[in-house]
């Protein structure tokens, strides 16, 4: 099992950025895949963007967000991140972070951080 911990969410004006984090404990950081996850109120959570283990060299993105936000990792501090520009009241959700994979099902993940809440005005 992976422990993992999100920060940076926040309330930001339509068009305007964010960064989120993720923090990992458990197993070896590097030796797995991870992805970003989305849920507003009433909705499915669905799949935001994954990026394969190791140096993090293939990334996966949904067509919501491709071109605006931009995930990465840094195996060195543990750490996978979400910078998200332009942002848009439709993407405003709780964001969770996932461990285990690089799909876009969310049952595919074996761990979930706790989620970080984003909120986009207009």
């Amino acid at each position: 099992q992976v422990q993992l911990v999100e920060s940076g969410g926040g309330l930001v004006q339509a068009g305007g950025s964010l960064r989120l984090s993720c923090a990992a404990s458990g197993r070896p950081f590097s030796s797995y895949g991870m992805g970003w996850f989305r849920q507003a109120p009433g909705k499915e959570r669905e799949f935001v963007a994954s990026i394969t283990r190791g140096r993090g060299s293939s990334t996966y993105y949904a067509d919501s967000v491709k071109g605006r936000f931009t995930i990465s990792r840094d195996n060195a501090k543990n750490t996978l991140y979400l910078q998200m520009n332009s942002l848009k009241p439709e993407d405003t959700a709780v964001y969770y972070c996932a461990a285990g994979s690089t799909g876009s099902s969310w049952y595919s993940y074996d761990s979930w951080g706790q989620g970080t809440q984003v909120t986009v005005s207009s």
